[in-house]
């Protein structure tokens, strides 16, 4: 069996994307239901140090599809813009992030293997090859998000689970 980049991240995208955009409802359904403020949710941190609720949805698009982008121009800045601040505003982040990943080939994006990659930050950069910024920086990151998101609203007292994070499994056909 040969490698395929795509294979490797853009269906692990869709699945984990799919679960954090369900969370998101299930989020602004428990704030209804409890009467718990939106902004409760939105702008909670895990510590004091981390970013918010809304800065985590937000990077798992930058490092998804925001990573796919940053490899077809063969560099990746961090994304310094403010995060959505409401739960509309979310969804309507991740949405169209499934949306804009469901547009990508996968002949596209096998192509990378082997470019040039370049990760940079002010005066700084970090090179890679593209598959192993897409595997060793950015998925990484992806998971990290997408599972902040979780604790996140685990730590509120949102009643998911497990299989909340997972999202729909890629079950043989």
């Amino acid at each position: 069996m040969s490698f395929s980049l795509y294979a490797a991240t853009v269906p692990s995208y869709q699945q984990i994307l799919g679960a954090v955009s369900r969370l998101l409802l299930t989020a602004e359904a428990f704030c209804s239901e409890k009467g718990v403020a939106p902004d409760d949710i939105v702008q909670a941190r895990l510590a004091e140090d981390m970013h918010p609720f809304a800065y985590q949805v937000k990077s798992t698009a930058v490092h998804s599809l925001g990573a796919i982008e940053a490899v077809r121009k063969g560099v990746f800045s961090p994304d310094n813009t403010p995060p959505p601040e409401t739960f509309a505003a979310l969804k309507t982040r991740i949405t169209g992030t499934l949306a804009a990943i469901e547009t990508i080939e996968a002949g596209e994006v096998d192509a990378f293997i082997g470019r040039d990659m370049r990760f940079a930050f002010g005066d700084r950069h970090v090179d890679f090859t593209a598959e192993n910024f897409l595997l060793s920086f950015s998925q990484p990151n992806f998971y990290f998000h997408a599972t902040t998101v979780y604790d996140i609203l685990r730590w509120k007292g949102i009643p998911i689970g497990k299989r909340d994070f997972m999202g729909k499994l890629r079950l043989k056909k």
